[in-house]
């Protein structure tokens, strides 16, 4: 029924003896749904966030469900190329490979062009795009020495490809995403590595309450064609559908995960 979120999907094993790791995995926000998905479908994962005291309360349930040897934790700033690189080390280190990594930190916020301070572009910039680059970098290295192939799913937006009044810096960052995962693809393709995107339109989570006005909420949810926005979880699927053997001749691709009509 419109409106109404359809039953939540089970897992299948579809990432069986699969390690993973997630940017900005705590919460309850699109980073916290695909680490539970990824457990779900049987992968090891490494957790981060630039949010410490989230990170561990999200480890220490993740872990209490699905066995601590599964999970692994480490909070990451993605600004700083150090702690990216601690990441993916321990990554390797705790499971002994790395086979997917999940993009998802981002920054948003509003502002109008006119308005908008140059460190509050550069900060939005630096999180979201940046970011992306240092962590897609410190994964497609480790994977290209090992030889054994893998996936890179980054996490862009509809604003990308849609304008919306407020949100110039986020939605360049966000067009930039899918410019790199497009880019990174060919080059990756030749050591047997896939990066794809995904472009959620409005996925409701605590955060984006914060953030966002309910005017603003309530706009966006009326261009959905089923009523009402996407669940977390909702997107974590495609996410788990490109991390899995299922999507093994997409690379360079952005899925829209979206019933928004313009």
């Amino acid at each position: 029924m419109t409106g109404t979120p359809p039953p939540y999907v089970p897992g299948h094993g579809l990432l069986a003896g699969r390690a993973a790791v997630v940017t900005a995995a705590a919460g309850a926000g699109i980073g916290g749904a695909t680490a539970r998905r990824l457990l779900e479908e049987g992968a090891r994962v490494v957790v981060s966030d630039a949010h410490a005291r989230r990170l561990k309360e999200s480890e220490a349930e993740l872990a209490a469900e699905f066995g601590a040897d599964r999970v692994a934790a480490l909070p990451c700033d993605v600004t700083d190329e150090t702690q990216v690189a601690a990441l993916f080390d321990l990554a390797v280190e705790r499971h002994g490979r790395l086979d997917i990594v999940v993009n998802n930190a981002g920054l948003g916020g509003t502002a109008d062009l006119v308005d908008m301070a140059d460190e509050q572009w550069d900060k939005v910039l630096d999180v979201t795009l940046n970011g992306t680059f240092r962590c897609t970098r410190a994964a497609l290295r480790r994977m290209k020495a090992a030889g054994a192939g893998g996936v890179v799913v980054n996490n862009a937006s509809v604003v990308g490809w849609r304008a919306q009044k407020g949100q110039a810096h986020y939605a360049a960052a966000k067009a930039g995403v899918m410019a790199l995962t497009r880019c990174a693809a060919l080059e990756a393709a030749a050591y047997g590595v896939r990066v794809n995107a995904v472009s959620p339109s409005l996925a409701m989570h605590p955060h984006l309450v914060k953030v966002t006005t309910p005017e603003l909420l309530e706009e966006l949810t009326s261009r959905e064609a089923f009523g009402r926005y996407a669940e977390p979880w909702e997107v974590a699927n495609v996410i788990v559908f490109l991390a899995s053997g299922y999507s093994s001749y997409l690379t360079g691709e952005v899925l829209s995960v979206s019933s928004q009509h313009p």
